[in-house]
């Protein structure tokens, strides 16, 4: 899990990040629904609170050795502008310690995006157990796998176990999903493929109808979970009249957020290949730069407005 050494490596390779001596705490609890326990890092700002919260859903590499190393430096990002965040690790406690990346949905689907709504919302339910959070005023984000979970833990889908159909009827006050699978279904949203199960998208239906408002970032040139399927499910859903929004970022791929060099990876599992495999990812300056500040303001707006 994170700690401090990471934190460090973060700030070593020149991030332009403040300094700021708060070392994660590890904390856990229980999944939504079972019996599946969760450990996390909570980072807390100096002071008495009390602040809003964001609970960030991590990628496909998850929190281990192989992390990307996104959610971190996304949770630093939004420490140093007031919030307590939490990270939860959804992988290790279901046996997938270095990620999901390249293994096949079929074999992974026990720690899907569905599956992970219960963790995400066993933390909504533990910040709303701290004083020092104003547990009105909480956001979720996420990247990837992270994205497909914010997605569905930003409305209703017909999986949902009963404790977590219940904590959404008060659950999060703003979602951002960066570069997430909107090809999957949530509700009645839902698309069809060229094959089965794999391949590009041939025919769109139904509304996603997020509970709260929710903001989507995604790279133009991503060919993992490309940006076409999210215009189209952003289009439909605000003609419905719900809050959402996109932006679409001109020449970055996957991963946009990313301090690594864009790169093309055969092994990793990728529904919107053609022969189900391989994907690229890279960081984007300008992508980054801009996300930062959105990501602020979106949440700025939601889950500070009037404080």
């Amino acid at each position: 899990m994170t700690s401090i050494h990471t934190l460090l490596l973060i700030v070593s390779l020149g991030l332009a990040l403040p300094v700021l001596a708060a070392e994660p705490v590890q904390i856990s609890f229980q999944s939504l629904g079972d019996d599946t326990r969760i450990s996390a890092s909570l980072l807390k700002p100096d002071g008495d609170g009390p602040f809003p919260a964001v609970v960030i859903a991590h990628d496909c590499s998850g929190l281990g050795p192989h992390s990307s190393g996104a959610p971190i430096r996304w949770g630093m990002e939004l420490l140093a502008q007031g919030y307590v965040v939490v990270i939860p690790d959804s992988f290790t406690p279901r046996g997938f310690a270095d990620g999901v990346c390249t293994i096949a949905g079929s074999d992974s689907r026990i720690a899907s995006g569905y599956v992970r709504t219960a963790d995400i919302y066993a933390a909504l339910k533990y910040l709303r157990g701290l004083d020092y959070v104003d547990g009105k005023n909480v956001g979720v984000m996420g990247g990837s796998h992270g994205g497909w979970t914010t997605l569905a833990t930003m409305t209703n889908i017909v999986r949902d176990n009963e404790p977590v159909r219940q904590a959404k009827q008060d659950g999060f006050a703003a979602g951002i999903a960066l570069y997430p699978s909107c090809g999957s279904p949530y509700g009645s949203w839902d698309v069809k493929r060229e094959k089965a199960m794999i391949g590009p998208i041939v025919a769109y239906s139904g509304i996603y109808k997020p509970l709260a408002p929710v903001l989507i970032l995604v790279g133009d040139k991503d060919d993992w979970t490309p940006a076409e399927p999210c215009r189209r499910l952003v289009e439909t859903s605000r003609a419905a009249g719900y809050a959402i929004d996109i932006v679409v970022y001109p020449g970055a791929y996957h991963s946009f957020d990313s301090d690594h060099p864009v790169r093309y990876d055969a092994r990793r599992t990728n529904s919107n290949s053609p022969t189900g495999k391989g994907a690229t990812t890279g960081g984007d300056a300008d992508a980054w730069s801009d996300a930062r500040k959105r990501v602020s303001a979106f949440f700025d707006l939601h889950l500070k407005q009037g404080k």
